[in-house]
Formats: C-alpha cells, sequence, structure tokens
C-alpha cells in the first residue's frame, strides 16, 4: 500500500510540474512575442498542454473512475475549443487591422479579404509564383490525360 501510494504521489507530483512548466511557457510566450498572432499561438499551445497535464494530475491523484472522467472530458473541450477560439480571435485581430509583426515573412491573406463587403477570397492569390505554378500543373494534366489512353499496359 505504501509502495503504490508513493507511485501515485510521484506521477501525481511529476504531471503537476509539467503542467506548470507548459503553464509558465505560455506565459512567458504571452509576454515576449512581438505581435497578437505569436502570442495567440503560444497561449494556445502551451496552455493547453499545460491544462492538460493538471488535469491528469487532478484524475491520478483522485484515483476515482467518476473524477477520471470528468478530467478526460474537461480536456477533450479545452482541447477542441482552444484552438478554434484562437483561430476565430486571430482572424478578427487580422480583418480589423491589427498590425503584423515586421519580422512577418509571409502574410497569405494580403489582398483577398475585401473590408467593404467583408468577403475573403479562397484559393491561391493573384502573384506570379501561384499562377505559374497552376499553369505547369494544368500542362502536366492535359499531358498526362492524352498520354493515359495511348499504349498503356498494365505491369
Amino acid at each position: 500500500m505504501n509502495d503504490a501510494m508513493t507511485l501515485n504521489t510521484a506521477a501525481t507530483l511529476l504531471l503537476l510540474f509539467i503542467g506548470s512548466a507548459f503553464l509558465l511557457l505560455a506565459a512567458i510566450g504571452v509576454m515576449r512575442m512581438p505581435d497578437v498572432f505569436s502570442r495567440m499561438q503560444a497561449a494556445t499551445k502551451a496552455a493547453t498542454l499545460g491544462a492538460a497535464c493538471m488535469l491528469s494530475a487532478v484524475a491520478v491523484h483522485f484515483d476515482d473512475f467518476g473524477v477520471t472522467i470528468r478530467a478526460l472530458l474537461v480536456v477533450a473541450f479545452v482541447f477542441l475549443t482552444a484552438p478554434v477560439a484562437a483561430h476565430v480571435i486571430a482572424r478578427a485581430a487580422y480583418f480589423i487591422g491589427v498590425p503584423l509583426w515586421e519580422g512577418t515573412i509571409v502574410d497569405e491573406l494580403r489582398g483577398r479579404y475585401d473590408s467593404q463587403t467583408h468577403t475573403l477570397a479562397s484559393g491561391f492569390p493573384n502573384s506570379e509564383i501561384h499562377s505559374q505554378a497552376d499553369t505547369n500543373k494544368s500542362d502536366e494534366l492535359n499531358v498526362s490525360n492524352s498520354d493515359a489512353g495511348e499504349g498503356f499496359s498494365p505491369g
């Protein structure tokens, strides 16, 4: 009985330590990241993992089926809702014009959102790189389609 309590306590402490480390990293990420979008990424990923470890520690500590099920349901809820909430908030921030960090390399939404009609164009943005890639891809498809019926014999 004493060994089981020690193992249970050790697992609980380990999960609490890991969870608190992830939550600390999330807090540091929120303070240190340069823009809203990077902060949300840090807060969402690290805080979700931290909360999952903390709730797992609760499940291990209480060693009860009901508590374990509740903890797992809360973890599943957090895993499902945190990324969706972060996405919605980031999208709203982008659309109202929150500036990107000056070190941002690619802005995939630039030129695709119409602020008058509040619509987002789907597909690739109009650029020479994507247009050339699409042309090459369609040429490859045309060549492969025309060759598909001629002289084809399975292995």
